[in-house]
């Protein structure tokens, strides 16, 4: 038995087509299925079980989702199709016409799915929990993060608009930036964004700023941005424009992580991530997200659509199943082993000094216990950290490679490889490797020194991993 209802359009006459709605009698839609539309009368997570924390919900999700409901499955399931069976041609059309639709709230209506890159049960799943996790008011995957940052920034910029970046970025996003926004009529300033008043004379002097980009903490200097204090000086501006033609303000969290920092609680309108990094934590998928204000969702749902970088359900799978439940345990443990790794260095005389937002010598400790805090009000400091070796400044740079050869010869406990985040401790030099896009002089004005080397931790046991770098140091 199929019902048919025209709320959705308004009135009886001006509805375009009827939709076909759940039968309450059989249970089933339209659509044949009775696995992808939930119950009516069953309740979310939330309303059932208000009191648990955001490390549980990241387990458990919210188990009955208007994305699925997989009530009977302890693990979310996985779906394997790129389209979608529909039983008449007005639930397809109704589909289309709900896709990036403002009025179809997907927090709690099902979506009628229709064909994969526009919309699918294991990619939502994951995309409610993002979104829950970070406090934002939606969440839209991509097929990696740098698809996340150019879908972010390609909603909010077109030709003619300005885009200030953070002078310290990572290398292809300093590609995107500079090899291809020039070519779209999109100009970018690079600026010193711990300088806040450099910051509002920009926006003072500009009306054509529609964004403010910045990593915290930065990739590789590990240097941090005041969250409350950019948002606070572009707020101003925001407020004072139409509400989709103002400066907003995005923040790659890549590195914390929503469980070390969270920066639309501090005031920032949109974060992005690769869940290839720490999300993920396996290394085994690849994958971005961008959460922001439901505002963005049509358009971010649309870019996806158009340019086409989907993440697929089986790259969606593993941080639902994998990442997410066990982001905490896996921070919890990798920042206790860099802490330790990063005192073993700090006091090794090969070592001329170590930068780790949770070592007291780090120039800006104080933000960072200000801002980096777990879900539970914890100092949550990261599991990067970047050295410099002892020795001249022309002589730093080949000690390095040959320090990171020796690893890479010798070691067990640490990889010579790029990406970062995993549960395999991994090294890299970022002049020459992930920000070799950036010119040389450029590096050094972005903080990046020739010598410097990036340490990700993973979960190998401290010792093992100390006694690897000390082999190594050693031997220069």
């Amino acid at each position: 038995m199929v019902e048919i209802s025209y709320e959705a359009f308004g009135n009886k006459d001006q509805a375009l087509f009827p939709r076909a709605t759940q039968s309450r009698t059989t249970g089933l839609t339209e659509s044949g299925g009775s696995g992808l539309d939930p119950q009516p009368e069953e309740k979310s997570v939330d309303e059932k079980f208000p009191k648990y924390s955001p490390e549980t919900r990241l387990i458990h999700g919210k188990m009955v989702s208007p994305h699925w409901n997989y009530r009977d499955h302890i693990v979310p399931p996985i779906s394997a199709s790129a389209s979608y069976r529909l039983e008449s041609a007005a639930r397809g059309a109704e589909g289309f016409l709900e896709f990036a639709n403002p009025e179809f709230n997907h927090d709690t209506q099902s979506p009628i799915y229709i064909y994969d890159r526009l919309d699918e049960p294991s990619r939502g799943m994951l995309e409610e929990r993002l979104q829950a996790a970070e406090g934002g008011g939606t969440c839209v995957t991509f097929s990696t993060g740098m698809a996340a940052i150019s879908a972010a920034l390609g909603v909010l910029l077109k030709a003619g608009d300005t885009l200030v970046s953070h002078r310290t970025v990572y290398g292809c996003s300093y590609s995107l930036f500079t090899n291809w926004y020039p070519r779209l009529g999109i100009r970018v300033i690079f600026a010193d964004l711990t300088d806040i008043d450099s910051l509002t004379r920009l926006l003072e002097e500009d009306s054509s700023i529609m964004a403010v980009y910045g990593e915290t903490p930065c990739n590789p200097s590990l240097e941090l941005l005041d969250l409350q204090a950019i948002a606070a000086a572009v707020r101003p501006f925001a407020d004072a424009r139409p509400p989709r033609r103002r400066p907003f303000t995005i923040i790659d969290n890549t590195f914390a992580t929503p469980y070390c920092q969270r920066p639309l609680e501090h005031g920032i309108d949109i974060a992005v991530h690769s869940l290839t990094k720490n999300i993920g934590g396996f290394g085994t998928d690849m994958g971005g997200a961008v959460i922001g204000p439901k505002l963005l969702e049509p358009d971010l749902l649309l870019y996806r659509k158009d340019f086409g970088g989907v993440l697929s359900p089986k790259a969606a799978w593993p941080p639902l199943v994998y990442g997410l439940p066990t982001l905490a345990l896996r921070c919890r443990q990798q920042m206790d082993l860099t802490h330790q790794v990063a005192v073993f260095l700090e006091q090794h005389p090969a070592v001329d000094r170590v930068i780790y937002p949770g070592l007291p010598s780090h120039p800006q400790h104080e933000l960072a216990q200000r801002q980096m805090r777990d879900f539970d009000g914890g100092f949550a400091p990261g599991s990067l950290l970047c050295f410099v070796l002892a020795g001249e400044a022309a002589e730093v740079k080949e000690r390095g490679a040959r320090f990171m050869d020796l690893l890479a010869q010798q070691a067990l406990t640490i990889t010579l490889a790029v990406s970062l985040g995993q549960i395999r401790t991994l090294i890299e030099h970022p002049a020459s490797m992930t920000h070799a896009p950036v010119p040389a002089e450029n590096q050094l004005a972005a903080g990046i020194e020739p010598g410097s080397i990036r340490l990700s931790i993973g979960l190998e046991k401290a010792e093992d991993i100390i006694a690897d770098l000390e082999k190594a140091l050693s031997q220069l």
